[in-house]
């Protein structure tokens, strides 16, 4: 078992090792962002718990004010008093006020401004940002912070920057102090936002979640209704799309996760900050699982489909496979929804699927190994259909059976043993092998299994090991076959001058137990049960009849209409007490009527009616040894003294 385990625990742990190495590539962390937009984009609520408005810098602010970028800053003042005027909450501006405006009563203005908030308990915040200064020596960082009038007026800051991945979606909280949106929840909470462990940002929405309106509306008096902003933290940022200002400045603009379903492609930073200080409010951000987790789901992967892949059906672990895919997408969905842990979904996923790759790679390998060593070594022997049902399941490859109703047939060459007598050894052996070379093929073309060739007789069956439903038809129509294909090697003994021979068939349908029979050293696929040897009675039977086909009531019973069969007689097999009715193919619909007629009159004794349809059947079949034989058991049952017991079937062992 040691031996068999190691073939497949070290192609996975060679994948697994790729995998690995794939995990820290660019295009795999390419692969992980898009899982976690897409869960994104299924998870979003479409709507933020905390009271936010946007005021976006957009392209119909532009139009309306008639001013280009940057606005003058007695704009932002006189925004900050309607705002104030208005009872907001709390008033972000993501913008960097760092140099002097050219006009200095501008920057009083908004100053002005900004103390009149901060006196009527407002929080203002303004952006602040860090630059990267490259020397020849070391880099450099330098915060640039809003005009110190402004701060002096009450403003506090907090850096704006984010850290947008390679496709530039922004997907980290920021970390460290001073952060724009934390020192805003800080102005309306009253207490300082805790850093926690690095974290990822839980999207509310795509963009326009929160309540946006454009920058000129809150300025122009009636565009919005009175107190609009009441108990709101307005953040005021840069939203536009065309305006040549803002692209000329590189407009605050990221890529949005929402496009994994073909959301909107771009999002606004002012909206991100927003989002960023939801998050900070409601204590929600998304937390990244321990790394271990990874790792526990692939080794439980490992530990359930190496042992699977040698003991259960490859369609069984294909579905192992399969569920713990979907229990690894449903694991990290449920903790990404429910809990607010990011589990990346693509390393385990991959994991499942390298294993089962390769442990189906080896299991495949292996049953091709198998598959050849098995033809190579029993089809000299047993038909076609037994190979390749032991190529598909190699666990027949021992002794026992299965039960299994079948239809058995056995053949014998009459007169062979007279044939013999005029032929040399050799001459014998090749008459022999042109009969079962001539009848094999016939049996298989059916579905027939040839179970073994005894002397100058053939056994075969049909419904194993190879299911059938119409294995009683397909036995009877390989009989019929086969006693067509004896005519022209009757024709080329004659033609030699040899006696002719002819053959018989006996059929039965009946349940046998089917499998490997024999000793450890040798056994072989067959056949056993009392059907078999009803069968083979039948077969001997043909003679009394004078048929070369005889089958069973239990075969009749199942034949399709098309199939006519004349009714000869009722037997009983010698240790069983009920008879069974045995019929030959005919083609002649009277000569059957005739017989089955003669067989009911019989039964019920009207001995004048029985004789009467054998004469007319014997007058369109002279000589018919089945006829005859019924007539004389007339004759016999009427010679009975009255009260004398009689049957009326015959034991199969007088005949």
């Amino acid at each position: 078992m040691r031996a068999t385990v190691s073939k497949p625990l070290g192609a996975a742990l060679l994948a697994l090792l790729l995998v690995w190495a794939a995990a820290h590539s660019r295009p795999w962390h390419a692969l992980e962002f898009k899982s976690f937009d897409l869960w994104t984009t299924l998870a979003a609520p479409g709507r933020g718990p905390t009271p936010v408005a946007v005021l976006a810098i957009d392209e119909p602010s532009f139009q309306q004010l008639g001013q280009g970028w940057p606005f003058p800053r007695g704009l932002h003042a006189r925004l900050i008093d309607r705002l104030r005027e208005d009872g907001a909450a709390a008033i972000g501006l993501d913008m960097v006020f760092a140099d002097p405006a050219a006009d200095p009563a501008q920057d009083a203005a908004l100053a002005q401004a900004v103390a009149r908030a901060v006196a009527a308990g407002i929080p203002v915040v303004l952006a602040s940002s860090r630059e990267k200064v490259d020397s020849a020596s070391a880099t450099l960082w330098t915060e640039v912070l809003p005009l110190q009038p402004l701060l002096d007026a009450g403003a506090r800051h907090g850096d704006a920057g984010v850290q947008p991945d390679d496709d530039f979606v922004v997907r980290q909280m920021p970390s460290g102090p001073g952060r724009f949106a934390a020192v805003l929840a800080e102005g309306l909470s009253g207490r300082p936002v805790p850093e926690g462990p690095p974290g990822l940002i839980a999207y509310r929405g795509p963009r326009g979640t929160y309540d946006t309106r454009s920058y000129y509306q809150a300025l122009e008096s009636g565009l919005l209704p009175p107190g609009f902003f009441r108990g709101k933290t307005v953040l005021v940022g840069r939203s536009a799309l065309t305006a040549s200002e803002l692209q000329h400045a590189q407009a605050d603009l990221f890529n949005s996760p929402f496009a994994a379903l073909g959301g909107e492609r771009l999002f606004p930073g002012v909206e991100l900050q927003a989002t960023l200080l939801d998050n900070h409010l409601q204590g929600d951000r998304l937390r990244p699982v321990p790394e271990g987790w990874s790792a526990a789901l692939v080794l439980l992967a490992l530990a359930l489909l190496v042992p699977a892949s040698l003991l259960w059906h490859p369609g069984a672990v294909a579905a192992l496979a399969a569920a713990l895919s979907g229990g690894t997408l449903l694991l990290s969905w449920a903790l990404f929804s429910g809990a607010g842990l990011w589990l990346p979904p693509l390393l385990p996923l991959a994991g499942v699927l390298a294993i089962y790759g390769a442990t189906a790679l080896v299991a495949y390998a292996t049953a091709r190994r198998r598959a050849r060593q098995t033809r190579a070594m029993f089809a000299q022997y047993v038909p076609p259909e037994v190979v390749a049902r032991l190529v598909a399941q190699p666990e027949l490859l021992r002794l026992g059976g299965e039960a299994r109703e079948v239809t058995l047939m056995f053949t014998d060459l009459a007169s062979f043993t007279t044939l013999s007598e005029q032929l040399s050894a050799e001459q014998t052996v090749e008459v022999l092998t042109g009969y079962f070379n001539a009848m094999t093929p016939l049996i298989h073309a059916t579905d027939g299994t040839v179970d073994k060739f005894i002397g100058d007789a053939v056994m075969a069956f049909w419904g194993a090991p190879l299911p059938d439903d119409r294995h009683a038809e397909h036995a009877v129509r390989a009989a019929i076959a086969m006693q067509q294909a004896m005519e022209p090697l009757v024709a080329g003994l004659r033609a030699r001058g040899l006696p002719g021979i002819h053959m018989r068939i006996g059929l039965h349908t009946g349940r046998v137990v089917v499998g490997n029979v024999g000793s450890e050293q040798r056994f072989s696929y067959t056949a056993i049960g009392d059907a078999v040897n009803l069968a083979a009675r039948l077969e001997g039977a043909n003679k009394a009849f004078g048929t070369g086909i005889l089958l069973s009531g239990a075969t009749a019973a199942r034949l399709p209409a098309g199939i006519a069969l004349r009714a000869l007689d009722d037997v009983v097999v010698k240790g069983k007490t009920e008879p069974v009715r045995v019929y030959t193919p005919c083609d002649d619909a009277e000569a059957c009527r005739l017989s089955q007629a003669a067989l009911q009159a019989f039964h019920a004794r009207a001995w004048d009616a029985a004789d009467a349809h054998l004469q007319a059947l014997l007058a369109r079949l002279p000589g018919d040894l089945a006829a005859e034989r019924l007539r004389e058991r007339i004759r016999d049952a009427r010679a009975l003294p009255p009260g004398a017991p009689w049957l009326p079937a015959v034991a199969l062992d007088k005949l």
